[in-house]
């Protein structure tokens, strides 16, 4: 009885330190001295046919070794097909509690009346935003936790059934970790479904440096990134897309050129001249399962 009282009290120490993920032990991929290993991630797959394909050409053609799937997106029944199509590529499960876009929206995959607004979809925001319209954050709806759990507990289930090589968790637009109890939530689950929420001892190597840049200036800042990186294990993220009509349609307030900026990501992630970097420096390209062999 004495060990079950300090074990809970040291379960409620880390869950108050807010730690940002639950790190599993990496099993595979040890580093070698002064090796750089480097996981690109393109995320949002299933979002759209233009992030399902260009999500694709980045694997195939260019330097994403793990993507991240949205289970309740209109697109996602493509993304299996694809997937299975390439099973060597390393799938995320991106947790989906908001739908950002403003003429296309998607929602849950279970009755959850506390998540959705009056149309039954997700809210666009995390937190209600000042230049949104009123009563569009998912926290100021008063979600209640067991409604977020039944849902994501759902997207684990059907991404795991319907896709092999799933093989970690992350959260789109970190609204599923967004306050201390939800964080405990998506804590609970990634212990229970054997789903890790990190890449242990991994840093963030950077960005393109904002959503207006060009795809000239996006590769140029990836080479910068990729020539200055120091031995260790980082993580570069992004969301490939393809400048389409369909695409082009896609936008929220603040952020209306999605197509062209995710199509800019696309180029600079399947770039010769980025390619040529990644090998004259020997960088090594690896995905979150390369991390957890066993």
């Amino acid at each position: 009885m004495r060990y079950e009282k300090f074990f809970r009290r040291v379960l409620v120490c880390f869950l108050a330190m807010g730690l940002n993920s639950v790190v599993f032990p990496a099993s595979g991929e040890q580093p070698e001295d002064g090796e750089i290993r480097l996981i690109v991630r393109g995320d949002d797959m299933a979002s759209c046919h233009a992030a399902n394909v260009a999500s694709i050409k980045c694997y195939k053609g260019g330097i994403v070794r793990t993507v991240e799937v949205m289970a309740p997106c209109p697109w996602f029944n493509e993304a299996v097909k694809m997937l299975k199509e390439n099973p060597g590529l390393d799938v995320g499960i991106h947790l989906v509690l908001t739908s950002e876009w403003e003429f296309y929206k998607w929602g849950p995959l279970t009755p959850a009346p506390s998540l959705v607004d009056k149309q039954g979809k997700f809210f666009p925001a995390t937190r209600q935003r000042r230049d949104f319209p009123p009563n569009t954050g998912f926290l100021e709806a008063r979600p209640k936790l067991k409604e977020v759990e039944t849902e994501l507990r759902a997207q684990i289930e059907l991404a795991m059934e319907k896709i092999s090589n799933v093989s970690h968790l992350t959260c789109h637009m970190g609204t599923a970790y967004s306050t201390p109890e939800l964080r405990a939530l998506v804590n609970k689950l990634s212990q229970e479904y054997k789903l890790p929420l990190s890449a242990p001892g991994a840093k963030r190597a950077g960005g393109f440096g904002g959503t207006r840049t060009t795809p000239e200036e996006k590769e140029a800042a990836l080479v910068k990134i990729l020539e200055n990186l120091q031995p260790g294990l980082w993580l570069f993220v992004d969301h490939p897309g393809e400048d389409t009509p369909e695409l082009r349609a896609t936008g929220h307030i603040g952020y209306r050129h999605v197509a062209a900026d995710r199509d800019g990501v696309t180029k600079a992630f399947t770039s010769e001249r980025v390619k040529r970097v990644i090998e004259k420096r020997g960088i090594r390209l690896i995905s979150y399962a390369d991390l957890y062999k066993n």
